[in-house]
């Protein structure tokens, strides 16, 4: 077969790994809450800090070596004390956990200060654990693959402990999830990624 003939065809199965790869980043982040609240068709009218936030999330690599891009996010996610959880390189999809304290300084004083002013009816669950968790894709973005983009996204599910509401116990295990929008992992992401692979990350 000419080689100008297998191209598109190559191209193809580039795209269609990449729209594969897309869907399972977006079901990954449905199903983790990333988006807790939000109504259905709510989930199709982009945010004002949409925009944002994905440049927050995406790095484009002058490679063709989508390969190698998954493995140094692997390593730089493992770096910042992620275990990977799944891999599958062959949509470029990577889905990785760490788990840590949620137990904060400013909660415990809430907790006293609201227990004190309700007269001891209501006692304030706090968070105790949390999960924070990343989905990965990687993706190439032209004929040639020359090109890669990633994109990550990191978010949280937290555990809360007991409380009381009046004469109404709550139990422990109440779960809240959420999007991390803080900048700093991100960066700090990208930057083991970049050195890594020793290739400049471009921005949106």
């Amino acid at each position: 077969m000419p080689l100008s003939s297998s191209l598109p065809s190559a191209f193809g199965r580039r795209v269609a790994v990449g729209l594969v790869a897309a869907a399972s980043f977006a079901f990954a982040l449905s199903i983790a809450g990333c988006v807790p609240h939000t109504q259905p068709a709510e989930l199709f009218q982009l945010a004002p800090e949409s925009s944002a936030h994905r440049a927050m999330q995406t790095r484009f690599f002058e490679t063709s070596n989508q390969q190698e891009l998954l493995s140094a996010s692997a390593a730089a996610l493992q770096d910042l004390g992620f275990q990977i959880e799944e891999s599958v390189r062959e949509v470029g999809f990577l889905r990785a956990a760490k788990e840590r304290s949620a137990r904060e300084y400013g909660q415990d004083i809430g907790r006293v200060l609201t227990w004190l002013l309700s007269m001891g009816h209501v006692v304030m669950p706090v968070d105790l654990h949390q999960k924070i968790a990343a989905a990965l894709v990687a993706r190439p973005l032209n004929h040639e693959g020359a090109r890669q983009e990633v994109r990550i996204m990191f978010y949280r599910v937290v555990w809360k402990g007991d409380g009381q509401a009046d004469r109404n116990y709550i139990p422990p295990g109440e779960q809240t999830m959420e999007m991390i929008r803080d900048p700093e992992i991100y960066q700090q992401f990208f930057a083991k990624l970049s050195k890594a692979v020793f290739l400049e990350a471009h921005t949106i």
